[in-house]
């Protein structure tokens, strides 16, 4: 799977937001700088990230977007939601879709469907506040197949 620009400036322009966020409510042309998005596209991304709830928007002099909710109550599985980004990591569409292969399901439908679970489960898990903080130890992915590598002198972690 491969995120597409939707997804992943999305989540950086709602980090943005998050950041900065104050009283006032923050102009997308300051997003766009900062992040170095293209104003257009995050009219765009914005426009459904109202739809979706996740931001308001302010008109007039100090017009711009502010979150409708805190930055902890707000997941990155939202966002990408919100913006249409999904994340199957079969080329089928699903169990309810036609087979990967005409006539049945290919040879590696179940761990590719099963990573793409755990893709979800983890978008879902982590909100924009541990975005900024940093993802915290528990939610991140053990590293048990590099330490028994490394310990056996298999692999070269300096490298």
């Amino acid at each position: 799977m491969e995120l597409n620009t939707r997804g992943r400036y999305a989540v950086m322009a709602m980090a943005d937001l998050a950041k900065h966020s104050t009283e006032c409510a923050i102009p997308l042309s300051t997003i766009a700088e900062r992040q170095r998005i293209s104003f257009a596209y995050l009219e765009q991304l914005f426009l459904k990230l109202r739809r979706a709830g996740l931001v308001e928007s302010e008109r007039g002099r100090s017009g711009g977007y502010r979150l409708t909710r805190p930055a902890c109550g707000i997941t990155v599985a939202e966002i990408m939601a919100a913006v249409e980004e999904g994340t199957r990591m079969t080329r089928c569409l699903g169990e309810e879709g036609p087979p990967c292969v005409p006539g049945h399901r290919c040879l590696t439908h179940g761990l590719w469907d099963a990573l793409g679970g755990h893709i979800r489960g983890f978008l879902a898990s982590v909100n924009l506040q541990e975005v900024l903080d940093g993802i915290p130890a528990a939610k991140r992915a053990p590293c048990h197949w590099y330490a028994t590598e490394a310990a056996r002198g298999t692999i070269n972690v300096a490298a």
